[in-house]
């Protein structure tokens, strides 16, 4: 008997209390959190590799969440990649989908939006 893996969601926003939020809520879902304050300290992480699906922020110090999707499909890591921003932007937004991105929403966004754009991705996904 194989026991199924708990997806890991990496979540990467340079807001605590966004951070903690949405690891909460992916918790309360049974799923596993990995969380980073930059792009930069996701991309040395384990996560990196691992994760099933990435959470990340448009607007960080240093690389912002549309370099690190950039950086990401760059690499050949093709890890569904869902952004947030309190800055949404139609330009980014079109940006963002055009690049891959499974979806892009402005905060603050209803849960249950971003629970569905997760389960599509880890859907599509899935082996």
């Amino acid at each position: 008997m194989t026991l199924r893996q708990i997806p890991t969601i990496a979540v990467v926003d340079d807001d605590g209390a966004v951070r903690a939020a949405l690891g909460n809520l992916l918790q309360s879902l049974g799923l596993g959190v990995a969380v980073f304050a930059s792009a930069e300290e996701f991309l040395a992480s384990s996560a990196c590799r691992s994760a099933a699906c990435l959470i990340a922020d448009v607007q960080m110090p240093g690389m912002s969440g549309i370099d690190l999707q950039r950086h990401l499909t760059a690499n050949g890591n093709r890890m569904p990649i869902i952004l947030v921003t309190a800055f949404p932007r139609e330009q980014v937004r079109a940006q963002a989908e055009r690049e891959g991105a499974y979806g892009y929403f402005a905060k603050p966004f209803e849960g249950r939006q971003l629970i569905a754009c997760i389960e599509r991705a880890l859907t599509e996904r899935s082996p």
